[in-house]
């Protein structure tokens, strides 16, 4: 039985609109999570958060992406089980996407619906429509990698399109972590040395902080604008 929010939209609306950025109990399933919520922004629910050369390791087990990892008010996984939780519905969902480079800039983008398959199918990942500001990096093969439709890879569990695990592969000694590979990327947001984003974050452009968001994807704007395990509260 569900007795709190399920994501962080919701938690802003019993809120009635008035909530600061910060560490929330949410449910989207039977049990309740802990999740960094941006409220500032609208309830927005924090899936992931990585700063370029993070002390948090993310090449990690299935087990370990599956349950998520690091710490919640920093760089971390929220978990795929949680991801398929909060977008499986009731109603549609969409994916948040922020980039910071090392100059500041930032670009954002969005992708309407989003949703994370269960296990079963490998969580695999389904997009809808982009927009924003940032290069469309998930649904476009512009780099001959389509990343939509995929299923997930972790070092330890290979369902992508190439002949080794995209996974394992290391730029200068570091693996790409757990992603929805291709054969491999055109993105990756887990990499912890290169934050990789098509032509707006590489290793010639480098980024200094990624994000992703969800939430529904029908809601108003209510205000202006270590090693692989959770932290515990």
């Amino acid at each position: 039985m569900r007795v709190l929010p399920r994501d962080c939209h919701e938690m802003l609306m019993t809120l009635s609109g008035q909530a600061r950025d910060g560490v929330y109990l949410i449910q989207p399933g039977d049990s309740p999570i802990v999740a960094y919520c941006a409220m500032q922004e609208g309830g927005w629910t924090v899936v992931q958060h990585i700063t370029v050369n993070s002390s948090v390791n993310f090449d990690c087990t299935w087990a370990e992406y599956k349950h998520g990892f690091g710490h919640i008010t920093g760089d971390h996984w929220l978990g795929n089980e949680y991801l398929h939780q909060l977008t499986r519905g009731p109603g549609r969902y969409k994916l948040g996407v922020k980039l910071v480079d090392r100059d500041a800039i930032t670009k954002t983008g969005e992708y309407d619906p989003f949703m994370v398959e269960d296990e079963s199918s490998a969580y695999r990942l389904r997009l809808g429509l982009f927009q924003g500001t940032a290069v469309d990096a998930l649904t476009l093969d512009t780099e001959n990698y389509l990343h939509d439709n995929q299923r997930f890879t972790t070092k330890d569990r290979d369902n992508d399109n190439y002949f080794q695990n995209c996974a394992k592969l290391e730029f200068q000694g570091v693996p790409g972590g757990g992603w929805w590979y291709d054969a491999c990327a055109g993105a990756n947001l887990n990499r912890r040395n290169v934050i990789y984003w098509q032509k707006d974050c590489n290793k010639e452009r480098l980024c200094k902080y990624a994000w992703m968001m969800v939430r529904p994807s029908d809601t108003v704007k209510l205000i202006p604008s270590g090693d692989c395990k959770k932290d515990e509260l």
